[in-house]
C-alpha cells in the first residue's frame, strides 16, 4: 500500500516535471505527458493503474467541462453560434457515421454497431490539447472562439452516439423511434437539469452565509452534482454540466461575492484542473501495455492493430477537412440571406480548422468506460482493439498535428481578426476612461462634502483623474477604505453591464479589469 502511494506521488512529480519541460521547449504539455506515460509503462515492476470503467466519466469529465464552460465567454459563443453548433453536432455525427462504415467494411468482425461505438469515442476533438498548443501561437479571435465553443458541446453529441451504440451492441437491436425520444430527452433534459441545479446553487450562495472556503468547495461539488443528477434520469450529464457552468459563468459575481472568494476560487480551480488534465494524459501512455496484452487475447497482431488505427485516424482528418471547407462554402452562400459572424472567412481558416482535430481526454475516458463484460454475461466484443485504435488516434493526432500546428499557423500568416471587436488599445482606453468616470461620479455624488476635509479622499479622486496610476494608497483610514471599496464595486457593476450591452468589446479585456479590481481590493485589505 505504501509502495503504491509513493508510486502515485512520483507520478504527480512526473506530471509537474513534464509540463515544466513542455513549457521550456514550447511544446503542448499533453504531447510530453503522453510520451512520458508511454516510457514509464515499459519500466518493469511498476504497479498497474486501473480505474473502474464506471467511474471514469464521473471522476474526470464534470470538473473539466465545468471549468471550460466557466472560462468561456457566452457573448462570444452566441456570436459564433451557427458555426459552433455545426461543428459540435453536425460534424461530430458525420464523423461518427464515417468511422462506423469504414470500420465495419475494413476491420474483420467489426459490426456496424461496434463501428458507431468507435465513432462515438474518437469523433470529438480535445479542447485541452488544442488550448495547450494555441497558447504558444496567436490565432484570430473568431477561430479560438469556435474551437472553445465546439469543445463544450461536441463531447455531449459524441457521448450520446456512444451510449446508443453501446445499447445496440448489448441488445443486438436499434429502434429508431425509441432512439429519437431518448435523444430528445438526453439533450433537453440535460440542459434543463443543469440550469435548474445551477439556479439552486446560486440561491444557496445568496441565502446562506458562506466564507471563502465554502465558496470554493461548493464550486467543486456543483459539476459532480449536475452530472450525476442528469445521468441518474438518463439525461446527458455532459450537457447538464455545460449548461449549468454557462449559467453560473455569467453570474460569477453573485456566486463569489467577495474579491477574496473570486481570487481564491480561481486559484483552486486552476490547480485542480491542472492535476486532472495531467493525470488523464499520463494515463493514456501508461495504459498501452495492458491494451497490447488484450490484443494478443483477441488474436490480432500489433501491425494489424496499428494499421487499423492509422486508417481510422486518416478518416478523422479527412472528414474534418471536408467539414471545414463545407462550412466555408455554406458561409459564403448564406451571407447573401442572413447576417453571419464572419462574412469573409478566407481559405486559410478552414485549413487551420481542419488540422486542429487532436483527440484526448474524452476519447480516452469513453474508451476506458467500455465494460469488460456486458450485462448478459458475455465479453464485450473487440474491447481491447477499440482501446488500441483509440490510443493510436490520440497518439498520432497529438504528435503529428500537435507538433506541426504551430508551424502551420505561422506559415498561414492569418490576419489578426478581432471578430468585430475594438482593438486592444481602443478597448483599454474605453474601459479605463469609463471606470474613472464611474468612480468619480460615485464619489462626487455621495461624498462631495468630504473632498476638502479628507486628504485620503482627495488621493482617491486624484488616482482616477491621473489615468488610474498604479501608485498605492497608503495610510488610508478604515472609513476611507470603506469609501474606496464602494467605488471599486461601482466600477465592477459598470464593467459587467458594459460587457452585457456592448458587443464591440472583447470579454477577455473586461475580465482582465475585473480581476485587477479584485487584486487592488485585496492588496489594500492586506
Amino acid at each position: 500500500m505504501v509502495e503504491n502511494f509513493i508510486y502515485y506521488l512520483g507520478l504527480v512529480l512526473v506530471i509537474i516535471g513534464a509540463i515544466m519541460l513542455a513549457n521550456r521547449l514550447k511544446i503542448a504539455y499533453p504531447i510530453i505527458l503522453v510520451i512520458a506515460g508511454l516510457l514509464i509503462s515499459f519500466i518493469p515492476g511498476l504497479p498497474a493503474i486501473t480505474i473502474d470503467p464506471e467511474l471514469i466519466f464521473i471522476i474526470f469529465l464534470p470538473p473539466l467541462l465545468y471549468e471550460a464552460a466557466f472560462a468561456v465567454s457566452w457573448k462570444e459563443i452566441w456570436k459564433m453560434r451557427r458555426i459552433i453548433t455545426s461543428f459540435a453536432f453536425v460534424v461530430v455525427f458525420l464523423t461518427a457515421i464515417s468511422v462506423a462504415f469504414v470500420a465495419n467494411s475494413y476491420i474483420p468482425g467489426f459490426s456496424l454497431a461496434l463501428g458507431f461505438v468507435l465513432g462515438g469515442i474518437v469523433s470529438p476533438p480535445d479542447a485541452v490539447s488544442a488550448g495547450a498548443i494555441l497558447k504558444f501561437v496567436k490565432v484570430p479571435k473568431t477561430l479560438s472562439t469556435v474551437l472553445e465553443g465546439e469543445s463544450l458541446f461536441n463531447d455531449a453529441s459524441s457521448l450520446i452516439i456512444f451510449r446508443f451504440a453501446m445499447l445496440a451492441v448489448a441488445t443486438g437491436q436499434f429502434l429508431w423511434q425509441d432512439a429519437v425520444a431518448s435523444f430528445g430527452w438526453m439533450i433537453f433534459g440535460g440542459l434543463a437539469i443543469g440550469v435548474a441545479l445551477a439556479y439552486i446553487f446560486l440561491k444557496i450562495e445568496k441565502i446562506f452565509p458562506t466564507d471563502v472556503n465554502m465558496d470554493a468547495i461548493l464550486s467543486l461539488v456543483a459539476p459532480y452534482v449536475m452530472y450525476i443528477a442528469a445521468e441518474e434520469v438518463h439525461a446527458s450529464g455532459v450537457l447538464a454540466v455545460v449548461s449549468g457552468g454557462l449559467f453560473l459563468s455569467v453570474r460569477r459575481h453573485e456566486i463569489f461575492r467577495t474579491s477574496e472568494s473570486r481570487l481564491r476560487g480561481s486559484n483552486v480551480w486552476e490547480s485542480f484542473v491542472f492535476l486532472i488534465n495531467g493525470i488523464v494524459f499520463l494515463l493514456i501512455g501508461l495504459d498501452l501495455p495492458e491494451i497490447m496484452v488484450g490484443l494478443d487475447k483477441e488474436g490480432i497482431s500489433l501491425s494489424e492493430a496499428v494499421r487499423y488505427g492509422l486508417v481510422i485516424t486518416g478518416v478523422l482528418i479527412i472528414v474534418r477537412f471536408l467539414a471545414s471547407f463545407g462550412a466555408l462554402f455554406t458561409t459564403l452562400f448564406m451571407r447573401k440571406y442572413i447576417n453571419v459572424a464572419d462574412r469573409s472567412p478566407g481559405i486559410k481558416a478552414p485549413i487551420l480548422m481542419g488540422w486542429t482535430g487532436m483527440r484526448g481526454v474524452v476519447s480516452l475516458a469513453a474508451a476506458l468506460s467500455i465494460p469488460v463484460v456486458m450485462e448478459n454475461g458475455q465479453a464485450f466484443p473487440h474491447r481491447d482493439l477499440i482501446l488500441f485504435i483509440t490510443f493510436v488516434v490520440i497518439l498520432v493526432t497529438l504528435i503529428l498535428q500537435g507538433l506541426t500546428l504551430p508551424t502551420l499557423i505561422r506559415k498561414l500568416k492569418l490576419s489578426d481578426s478581432k471578430g468585430g471587436y475594438m482593438s486592444k488599445e481602443e478597448s483599454e482606453h474605453f474601459l479605463r476612461k469609463g471606470m474613472r468616470h464611474v468612480a468619480l461620479h460615485y464619489l462626487n455624488e455621495n461624498y462631495r462634502e468630504r473632498r476638502n476635509e479628507n486628504r485620503y479622499f482627495n488621493e482617491m479622486l486624484d488616482r482616477w483623474e491621473k489615468e488610474d496610476k498604479e501608485d498605492s494608497l497608503h495610510k488610508m483610514s478604515d472609513e476611507g477604505k470603506k469609501i474606496y471599496f464602494e467605488a471599486l464595486e461601482e466600477q465592477r457593476i459598470w464593467l459587467r453591464e458594459e460587457n452585457r450591452r456592448n458587443m464591440n468589446i472583447d470579454e477577455e479585456y473586461i475580465r482582465h479589469y475585473l480581476t485587477r479590481l479584485d487584486l487592488e481590493e485585496e492588496r489594500l485589505r492586506m
